[in-house]
């Protein structure tokens, strides 16, 4: 059985049929009885009409703040797996940039108006969330469209979890204690002199003058939050500055160590989480298959009894009621979301001043910036092949980063064929998961068989600017021997 994921497949009206396994599809290929419709994911459409029962799968979703775990699975048996990074953090950072922007140009050209700032708040229609946490949302979604589109898919299986904050910070909460905070009865500086007994948490001097201290330099993402905050004199808190504490303590692990244990888990990522659960869950209605639900619990009791590692594709597999699984595919596909550039027509520099402006046309030559291409440059110093994501110039000479050569080259358009067009999308793979044996069913133990995880085969596709780099001396077109464009997409597996 294969140890990679299987490859999806649409017959020649398009319609979804059940995915088969890499060998099937490189021979089907091979014979000329199908062609390659998609790289990413890889999906192939046959040159005929199939008609009859087609074996449905069930896509099983992990929703997470930063990564979401998808998996197909068929009949108990793990067929398609792939794990989705989202970019929250930077749609807010982005955002965060544009407001400090705009604030400094009001201020600089309309100083004489009436701040406006909260003339946009009944707009706010109910259930709105922020664009942040909206994006991970329609991530998911658009992956679930995607599968559903190319697979033949009967219902959809997603964890619905929420986390209590409260409990993660204080594990003793109970009853009337959840309406009260951790500062009930005390200021802040009362609060911190009693837990830290008027002592300066680095050096333990007494009955000195104390300052509040931030654990997490607020200049480096650190919050006002009481866990974050802590007691020093005046000469550690200004020796230590805006360092981050394992900067600051590198010399004194077990003081770190103590001080860290203090400070408790960040919320950010559960909160998000939290949010958008009963979102993601409408999202996945609005498809008309059915969506079923899972708790963490149920999940983390699955994947242990099975003994299985601690991914995020495997969490997505154990989510529900489940007797046993079959892990036909122990490689995911890696999803970075990267979006579709930005629609700025005037570059600026970190203060805000216009530098440069770009071009309103967006296609050159047929490409976009961010297609993947196949360049091949029959001469030259950089003379070869290469697969890798492009930046369109409207002279026609294109750039495109090499991995072989550890720079960017450039190449004409005429060298270039597109294998994927833009869809704000980076694609990788993961290490081949090796599991133990001894712990699985007969069944399972004559798949991971003999399979290591030692030199995984990967291909590092997250680079903004790099997709990946095919050379003609490649091990794998070695291994394959074969020609042609289909077999080189085949190459992947």
């Amino acid at each position: 059985m294969s140890k990679t994921n299987y490859v999806l497949v649409v017959d020649t009206n398009k319609h979804p049929l059940s995915p088969c396994k890499p060998g099937v599809a490189r021979s089907l290929l091979k014979a000329g009885k199908a062609a390659v419709f998609r790289r990413y994911t890889f999906t192939i459409i046959l040159k005929k009409e199939v008609e009859g029962d087609i074996l449905k799968s069930q896509i099983k979703i992990d929703p997470g703040s930063k990564t979401t775990g998808l998996a197909l699975v068929q009949n108990g048996v793990v067929i398609w797996a792939a794990e989705l990074q989202h970019r929250g953090q930077l749609i807010k950072q982005s955002l965060d940039n544009r407001r400090s922007l705009r604030r400094n140009r009001r201020n600089r050209k309309t100083r004489y108006r009436q701040p406006r700032f909260l003339n946009r708040v009944k707009s706010k229609p109910k259930g709105w969330l922020a664009p942040s946490l909206m994006h991970r949302v329609e991530n998911v979604s658009t992956w679930v469209n995607k599968l559903i589109k190319f697979s033949a898919v009967d219902s959809v299986m997603m964890e619905l979890v929420r986390f209590d904050t409260q409990k993660m910070t204080n594990p003793d909460v109970s009853g009337v204690q959840y309406q009260q905070g951790e500062l009930t009865g005390y200021e802040v500086r009362e609060y911190l002199l009693e837990k830290f007994d008027r002592t300066c948490v680095y050096c333990q001097a007494k009955n000195v003058p104390l300052e509040v201290e931030h654990i997490q330099p607020k200049s480096k993402g650190g919050s006002n939050r009481i866990s974050n905050l802590t007691l020093a004199c005046r000469p550690c808190n200004q020796s230590k500055g805006n360092q981050d504490i394992q900067d600051f303590l590198s010399g004194k692990p077990s003081l770190l160590k103590r001080i860290l244990n203090q400070a408790k888990q960040p919320l950010k990522d559960a909160a998000a989480v939290n949010s958008t659960r009963w979102k993601l869950k409408e999202s996945l209605e609005l498809t008309g298959l059915p969506v079923f639900t899972g708790n963490g619990a149920l999940t983390k009791y699955n994947r242990c009894r099975l003994g299985l590692p601690k991914t995020h594709w495997l969490d997505a597999a154990s989510v529900g009621e489940i007797d046993n699984l079959v892990i036909a595919t122990h490689q995911p596909l890696l999803i970075k979301s990267f979006g579709f550039g930005s629609r700025q027509m005037c570059r600026t520099d970190k203060y805000g001043f216009p530098t440069r402006h770009c071009s309103r046309q967006k296609v050159h030559f047929g490409f976009t910036t961010g297609d993947i291409v196949k360049a091949d440059i029959p001469k030259g110093k950089y003379a070869g092949k290469y697969t890798a994501r492009v930046t369109v110039r409207s002279t026609g000479s294109f750039a495109i980063k090499s991995l072989t050569h550890g720079k960017q080259i450039d190449v004409n358009h005429k060298y270039c064929k597109a294998i994927h067009k833009l869809d704000g999308y980076g694609y990788g793979f993961g290490e081949l998961i090796n599991i133990n044996p001894t712990k699985l069913n007969p069944v399972e133990t004559q798949i991971v068989k003999g399979r290591t995880a030692a030199n995984p085969t990967q291909l590092n596709l997250f680079d903004s600017s790099i997709f990946a780099v095919e050379s003609s001396e490649s091990k794998i077109h070695k291994k394959q021997k074969v020609k042609g464009d289909d077999y080189e997409q085949l190459s992947l597996f």
